[in-house]
C-alpha cells in the first residue's frame, strides 16, 4: 500500500508498492520496478547519478483507482488491470508483499505499457543541499531514507514471512554510508 511522504518540491507525495504480487513502485504518476530502484540507489551510494527505467501515467483514469481495485469494484486503468490479474487476497493474513514479486515482471510490463509512456527517471543526490531527487521530486535525505526503509520493510503490509528480496539487501548494504 503506498504511503504519504513529504517532499521539498511537491509537498506530500504518494510512494510505494500498490500490488502485493508485483514489485512495482509508484511515486505519484511515475511507475518503476523496485529492483531497478534499488540498483539505482546502489549507484547513487557509489557516487553516481542514476536512472530508473519506468513509465509515467499522467491520466488518473489510466492509472486506475487503488481502493476500487482492492475492493474488486473498479478494474479500470493500470492498477485495476493488475488487480484483475492478481485479486486482493480474501484472507487478511495473506495481505503481505510477495518477496518473489520480481518474477511477475514480464507479466506486468505489457499491462503498464497499455496505459503509460516509457521514461527514465533521474535519481540524484545533492550532498551540499542534503537532498535526493527522484522523478523531479526532491526529498530531504532523511525523508528519502524513509522511502528506503519503506522498501526494506516491504511497504505496508511488509514482506511475506519478513523475507527481503536479495536486491533489497544489496541496496541496504550499498546505501549504508549514503549520509
Amino acid at each position: 500500500m503506498p504511503l504519504a511522504f513529504e517532499s521539498q518540491s511537491h509537498c506530500t507525495v504518494v510512494f510505494g508498492f500498490f500490488q502485493i504480487e508485483s514489485h512495482m513502485l509508484l511515486l505519484n504518476d511515475a511507475f518503476f520496478f523496485a529492483d531497478d530502484f534499488c540498483a539505482a540507489v546502489e549507484g547513487l551510494a557509489a557516487g553516481d547519478s542514476a536512472l530508473v527505467a519506468g513509465w509515467r501515467i499522467t491520466d488518473r483514469a489510466a492509472a486506475g483507482d487503488l481502493h476500487g481495485a482492492i475492493a474488486g469494484r473498479d478494474h479500470g486503468g493500470f492498477i485495476g488491470a493488475t488487480y484483475r490479474r492478481w485479486p486482493f487476497p480474501a484472507a487478511p493474513q495473506d495481505f503481505r508483499q510477495n518477496p518473489d514479486g520480481h518474477q511477475t515482471r514480464d507479466l506486468v510490463i505489457p499491462l503498464v505499457e497499455r496505459f503509460g509512456d516509457g521514461e527514465d527517471f533521474g535519481l540524484r543526490w545533492d550532498s551540499g543541499a542534503a537532498t535526493v531527487s527522484l522523478a523531479e521530486t526532491i526529498f530531504s535525505t532523511g525523508e528519502f531514507r524513509r522511502l528506503l526503509d519503506y522498501v526494506a520493510r516491504g511497504g505496508y503490509p511488509r514482506w511475506s514471512q519478513d523475507r527481503q528480496p536479495d536486491y533489497v539487501q544489496r541496496m541496504l548494504a550499498g546505501a549504508a554510508n549514503l549520509w
